[in-house]
């Protein structure tokens, strides 16, 4: 079966993601890594996998907790080869890479995390921050592990309308 796309080799795949984890602002998983380069039709699911699992044999590419980045060594020999990448394919992955991009830096403003108490219940803990510093810092009363997470989730998903609204009602006269 012919397989439309510009990218064929297994040096060109390795090529493809170097090129698209020297742009992440942060250690990215596979999923999200797939989809990034996976934007050219010449790849298949497995022909990335195999270019993936060479590059972190050769130290190209490190995975920690399941979250790949590049070395040092991926980013120079990445670098120096990462203009013989098609145009059109570059072009779809720094799409796509931005996408990603901001996605991750908000995932990386907001955190979240329950702890139990001794007397029941549990402390939820909810920041956000702006890239400098911390904005809001709250720590909530949950009832149950169940109510905990709740707010862990509905938080991540509304921090910045939750500070907004917090901040309405703080200044509201």
């Amino acid at each position: 079966m012919d397989r439309f796309g510009f990218i064929h080799e297994k040096l060109e795949i390795k090529i493809l993601i170097l090129f698209v984890l020297s742009r992440l602002p942060h250690p990215v998983g596979l999923s999200d890594l797939t989809d990034m380069v996976m934007c050219d039709d010449g790849i298949t699911y497995f022909e990335f996998i195999q270019a993936l699992s060479e590059l972190l044999e050769t130290e190209h590419v490190n995975e920690e907790d399941d979250l790949y980045t590049i070395s040092l060594k991926g980013i120079k020999n990445g670098s120096i080869t990462e203009s013989s990448l098609p145009y059109s394919v570059r072009h779809k992955a720094e799409r796509n890479i931005m996408r990603l991009s901001r996605i991750l830096n908000r995932s990386a403003m907001i955190k979240t995390d329950s702890v139990p108490r001794k007397e029941g219940g549990y402390i939820v803990h909810l920041s956000l921050a702006d890239g400098i510093g911390e904005m809001i810092s709250l720590s909530v009363l949950a009832g149950n592990e169940g109510q905990a997470k709740d707010m862990e989730k509905h938080f991540y998903k509304n921090a910045e309308g939750l500070y907004n609204e917090i901040m309405r009602l703080l200044l509201d006269e």
